[in-house]
């Protein structure tokens, strides 16, 4: 019984002195929670700071965008400046042409009015007194052996052509140009001025020619 009992004590003891020869247990150094804390935060921290970044670049890309969109819009608003400004001057023109049509119009009527009125007079006395006065003319001269006067028709043709030579002359006085021509200019065949030459002919001389001097008288003859 002793026999085993110490056996058994031996053979208990020799794995217990074995067991550190064999292998180290890993002993932590330090506070190994705070690090692992640590390296968890900071992972966090590059996690969140990525999608910052994200979220910074969407807004500067959307801020850009809305620089652009305010400069379009600033630009537009210029545009409609001008487009107004124009709109109103057009407006304005439009607004004298309408004023000027409707005085052009009431000028038109009132000719129209006065053209009737004298035609109306023109007819009137033509087939009135004036038809009776010619036939007593006509008649008295006939009587007299004098041919008839001119028919009314004939006397308007005739004053209408004297009136349109009369400003056919009018029209060419004032289309030529007069007192245009300087001296010393003539025209050309072609229209052209042409210049008369300046200064002393070809051949002609500078210094005027020299006095001759005088002959003297030679001595008289004494008187007897």
């Amino acid at each position: 019984m002793a026999s085993t009992s110490a056996a058994a004590s031996s053979s208990s003891a020799q794995p217990s002195s074995a067991s550190p020869a064999g292998s180290t247990p890993l002993l932590a150094t330090g506070d190994w929670t705070k690090s692992l804390i640590q390296l968890a935060k900071t992972a966090e921290l590059k996690k969140h700071a990525l999608t910052l970044q994200l979220h910074t670049a969407h807004i500067l890309s959307a801020h850009a965008a809305l620089e652009q969109k305010n400069k379009a819009i600033q630009d537009l608003k210029e545009q409609k400046n001008k487009l107004e400004s124009e709109r109103q001057r057009l407006l304005n023109c439009l607004r004298e042409v309408n004023e000027d049509r409707d005085k052009a119009d009431i000028q038109e009527a009132t000719l129209n009015k006065e053209v009737n009125d004298l035609q109306h007079k023109i007819k009137t006395i033509s087939e009135g007194e004036y038809a009776v006065a010619k036939q007593d003319v006509d008649r008295l001269r006939q009587e007299l052996g004098q041919p008839p006067l001119p028919s009314l028709q004939t006397t308007l043709e005739e004053k209408s052509a004297e009136y349109l030579k009369a400003l056919r002359l009018q029209a060419e006085t004032s289309t030529t140009p007069t007192g245009t021509k300087r001296a010393g200019e003539e025209l050309a065949g072609d229209g052209q001025p042409v210049k008369r030459p300046r200064g002393r002919p070809k051949g002609s001389k500078n210094s005027k020619p020299k006095a001759k001097p005088a002959s003297t008288p030679g001595p008289s003859a004494p008187s007897a």
